[in-house]
């Protein structure tokens, strides 16, 4: 006789401990509207002086003023773990020596015309642990 699976939940952090869940990851995806559709990218990112600083293979082009950003770690086999999103106005990186500078810290998943670096401005900052229900 199996036993069956243990009821999760998701509990709502606070926008400091969304943060820190954030500062301690490195991937996620960023995502914003272009044309009818809603497009996410992978990206890598660190977080600096209050801002959110992404690197992810879109055209700075596409990248309209306001973005979200989304980082989780869930574990498959638990279905427990956290999960963060920012959303905010974003603004293309566009000085030489900071685009260096992140181009050797945030590895990429391409270069040339679809590598951009971009600063989001949080405006909201949500986040979840998921987790086990207590029996």
């Amino acid at each position: 006789m199996s036993t069956p699976p243990a009821a999760l939940r998701m509990v709502e952090v606070s926008g400091a401990e969304a943060l820190w869940l954030l500062e301690g990851s490195e991937l996620g995806r960023l995502v914003y509207p272009q044309r009818e559709m809603t497009v996410i990218r992978p990206g890598r990112h660190t977080w600096e002086y209050g801002r959110l600083v992404v690197r992810a293979p879109a055209p700075a082009a596409a990248i309209p003023a306001t973005a979200t950003y989304h980082v989780d770690e869930v574990r498959a086999a638990t279905g427990t773990g956290w999960s963060v999103t920012v959303t905010g106005p974003v603004d293309v990186i566009t000085d030489p020596n900071e685009a260096a500078h992140y181009q050797r810290t945030l590895a990429g998943w391409s270069h040339g015309p679809h590598d951009t670096l971009l600063r989001l401005h949080p405006k909201t900052v949500s986040g979840f642990r998921l987790a086990r229900a207590e029996a």
